[in-house]
């Protein structure tokens, strides 16, 4: 069985700063998020917001299976977070970065640009279970500050940073990216995003990606270039 490389059973709130658990400093940046969400979602009005639409948006049906992989975002960031902080210190760098500046480049347009979508349906097609936790979770998170979507951004992070992992199998990177597929559509299915917040949400990811990743790539690229010389 693969051990932690990190032993958190040792860790204190004194020993933060010491070089085995300086990367835990990195998840100070919830903290700011959360702040920041905060102020966005409660001090920015809806009648303020500019309407996000496309024609894909009435081509996609309101479908409540979707809330599945929704939800399941969520322990997809704290397994993935949880996992490398444990076994792979600079993935969990990586990865938490990435989230970082997907945050701090979707609060800057949430503030600078504030948007919203009317896509949710006045009255759910069908009456069950999932979609009474829609129509919670439609109380809980509002239809403002939606445009790009961190929703996206995050999944195609974890997905970018569990597909370059030499170690791990085949089946969970297949696994990961069919259910990052699956979590992107499911903001569109369940009328939390319209399809403008996906597109735009992939610059964004792009932003991430070189800085997180491309001073690799030109190491990489020069490496090759050195051993054909």
């Amino acid at each position: 069985m693969k051990k932690p490389v990190v032993d958190y059973r040792e860790f204190r709130l004194s020993r933060l700063n010491e070089p085995r658990f300086s990367h835990l400093k990195l998840l100070l940046g919830w903290v700011v998020y959360f702040a920041l969400y905060f102020i966005t979602e409660n001090l920015i009005p809806a009648e303020k917001c500019t309407p996000v639409h496309m024609w894909l948006d009435d081509v996609i049906p309101f479908c409540e299976w979707f809330l599945l992989p929704y939800v399941f975002w969520y322990l997809l960031i704290v397994v993935s977070l949880g996992y490398f902080a444990l076994y792979d210190v600079d993935s969990f760098k990586r990865l938490q970065t990435f989230i970082m500046i997907t945050q701090a480049a979707a609060m800057i347009v949430y503030i600078v640009f504030p948007t919203r979508q009317d896509l949710r349906p006045e009255v759910f097609p069908r009456d069950n279970f999932l979609t009474a936790c829609v129509g919670f979770l439609y109380r809980f998170d509002t239809n403002t500050g939606v445009c790009p979507s961190l929703h996206v951004a995050y999944s195609v992070g974890i997905a970018s940073v569990w597909v370059k992992q030499r170690y791990a199998w085949r089946w969970w990177k297949c696994f990961v990216v069919v259910a990052v597929i699956l979590i992107c559509l499911s903001t569109m299915f369940i009328k939390q995003h319209s399809a403008v917040d996906f597109f735009a949400a992939m610059p964004v990811c792009l932003l991430a990606e070189i800085l997180v990743y491309g001073r690799d790539y030109w190491k990489n690229k020069f490496e090759n270039k050195k051993k054909s010389a």
